[in-house]
């Protein structure tokens, strides 16, 4: 067989331009693989991917001490970086479902990107300062030379410093407190109980304490290879705990009793998208529609009938043909009504005439027809529901697909069912993510939180998930159970100790498709009253300890910075 001369020719200079290439790659690619930047791009999109979806809860407990690995051997504004670069993959892959909201210039997603940089852009400085000062507290690197105190108080500090830092992030500017780290873990149901102490925030301090122990192992093992044992001491301490707080959580999720009165609940989940819920023109055939949903679902008999967050296309109060067509519904198949639907208030001393003021709300509607209560949303979705420094920064609302902003409202408001002795709390939308917004919902008779929330914003992604599973956690906290009824998922009700009871999903397994959930739901016993948890009593203790804790580390940095800068004086 003849060898085609083309072939060897190629193959002539393949070995010819060899020398070449490999001085490129050794230039080019190599520096890159090495690159600390490139490591931390990873190890962020590691712990972005221990979130749903796909949720691998695993990577959790290493992923936060990838990142401070990443920066060890570096110091100052560098490990700040390494930590930056962390972080923003971190966000931009978790919040990736922003780029999923309907709002387009010339088919660009314009806005939802730039929301998607942005609000990426500044979360990344969270774990920026997180990598940062356990860099500097503590030298460039972990040294074997270092006590097994000193190594345990390290790991220990940074965990503190962790939930210090997500303390803000639930504050600053309103809060953001989405993804918590705690939040991957929300199948390990006995490890969760501890948030009925510490909040969510308490799961993540062991997540970062066992990550942090595993580089301080790590650290020990590379530099005593000999010493197969080494790591043991480094995670014997995390580990025990981490076993003690499961045993414990088995034996709190054991102790309950079970329930000897239920509700009949019945969630109706319509799958409205979020371009038809801004076209005005297609309001009565998309409220027809969920007329004929609930229809539908009342010819079995229910106690509770759920709408979610901007079912009610026009204002409940005002539209005289809606209001009829709500209270009608109740009235002839005499069943409670809890909806999602706006509200308006004259203002007191408008500028200009018919001005309100505008509320995200939802109302209760009685058996008899009657409106009993109503509710305003009291956290608002920036950009969604409300435009920052829209006087100053007009151009802002380019960004966004909202006209004009609501109101908050000020204060929780109890839905009681006084015929079936039921009395339950509703929140709107994301309200339920935060931890200390929530404690002031359940009352000791608070029988189940209710919220009602849309995502249609998000298409099917994974914000629904994300969402669920923070919500969850309000549950675990308060020790209530909590139902929700979305627009496009996820529908579902979890149990007080945080157990995803039921999820909906349609014919085609989908937990976004339209449909009709009917469930029991327990209730307390008659005349009962819940002991409030530790956490609903007293709140962030462990929370504004740690944020304690991080300012004295961060004045303890700053010391040594100004130290280290001060020129020693010679006599």
């Amino acid at each position: 067989m003849r060898t085609c001369p083309f072939a060897i020719r190629g193959t002539l200079a393949f070995h010819g331009n060899w020398g070449k290439l490999r001085r490129v790659i050794n230039l080019r690619v190599i520096p890159l693989v090495r690159s600390r930047y490139l490591l931390a791009a990873i190890a962020g999109i590691v712990l972005a991917i221990s979130f749903p979806k796909p949720g691998i809860a695993g990577l959790a407990w290493v992923a936060p001490g990838l990142i401070v690995a990443c920066a060890l051997g570096k110091k100052g504004w560098e490990s700040f970086r390494i930590g930056y670069v962390a972080g923003l993959f971190h966000y931009l892959v978790s919040l990736r479902w922003l780029l999923s909201i309907p709002y387009q210039w010339r088919g660009i997603p314009l806005g939802p990107a730039a929301g998607l940089l942005a609000l990426s852009a500044y979360l990344a400085v969270f774990p920026a300062i997180w990598v940062w000062l356990m860099i500097r507290l503590r030298g460039p690197v972990v040294s074997p030379a270092w006590s097994w105190l000193t190594r345990t108080g390290w790991a220990i500090g940074g965990a503190t410093v962790w939930v210090g830092l997500e303390m803000v992030i639930a504050r600053l500017w309103t809060g953001f407190p989405w993804n918590l780290l705690g939040a991957s873990q929300y199948q390990l149901t006995p490890l969760i109980q501890v948030s009925s102490f510490t909040g969510i925030y308490g799961v993540a301090f062991l997540i970062v304490w066992t990550s942090l122990s595993l580089v301080s192992a790590t650290g020990l093992i590379v530099r005593k290879p000999a010493g197969r044992t080494v790591w043991a001491t480094e995670m014997v301490l995390p580990m025990l705990t981490v076993a003690l707080l499961f045993h414990l959580g088995f034996r709190s999720m054991g102790a309950t009793q079970a329930s000897t009165r239920s509700i009949r609940v019945t969630c109706i989940q319509p799958n409205i998208p979020q371009t038809v819920i801004w076209d005005s023109t297609k309001d009565d055939e998309r409220f027809k529609e969920l007329l004929d949903l609930s229809e539908q679902a009342l010819t079995n008999k229910t106690d509770l009938l759920l709408w979610p967050e901007a079912a009610v296309p026009k204002l409940l109060r005002y539209d005289e043909a809606t209001f009829h067509a709500v209270t009608n519904l109740a009235g002839s198949h005499h069943v409670w009504l809890i909806i999602g639907a706006d509200d308006a208030e004259p203002r007191l001393n408008p500028r200009r005439k018919r001005e309100a003021d505008f509320y995200n709300s939802s109302f209760l509607i009685s058996p008899e027809g009657r409106l009993m209560k109503g509710y305003r949303k009291r956290s608002l979705v920036i950009f969604g529901e409300y435009i920052p420094l829209i006087r100053w920064m007009p151009f802002f609302k380019w960004f966004t697909p909202i006209e004009s902003g609501f109101t908050s409202g000020d204060h929780a408001v109890p839905f009681e069912l006084p015929d079936l002795g039921v009395k339950t709390s509703v929140l709107i939308c994301f309200e339920d993510v935060f931890p200390q917004l929530v404690r002031d919902y359940p009352e000791p008779d608070t029988d189940f939180l209710v919220n009602l929330t849309n995502n249609g914003w998000f298409g099917e992604d994974s914000a629904q998930w994300q969402h669920a599973v923070s919500a969850l956690f309000r549950a675990v906290e308060n020790g209530t159970p909590l139902v929700r009824c979305s627009n496009n998922g996820l529908t579902c009700w979890v149990d007080a100790h945080g157990r995803l009871r039921r999820v909906f999903r349609d014919a085609n397994g989908s937990v976004y498709g339209k449909g009709i959930m009917t469930d029991l739901v327990p209730l307390l016993g008659e005349g009962e009253r819940r002991m409030p948890t530790f956490y609903t009593a007293h709140g962030d203790i462990f929370g504004w300890s740690c944020v304690g804790i991080t300012v004295a580390l961060l004045i303890v940095a700053a010391l040594k910075r100004v130290k280290a800068a001060t020129p020693v004086s010679v006599n």
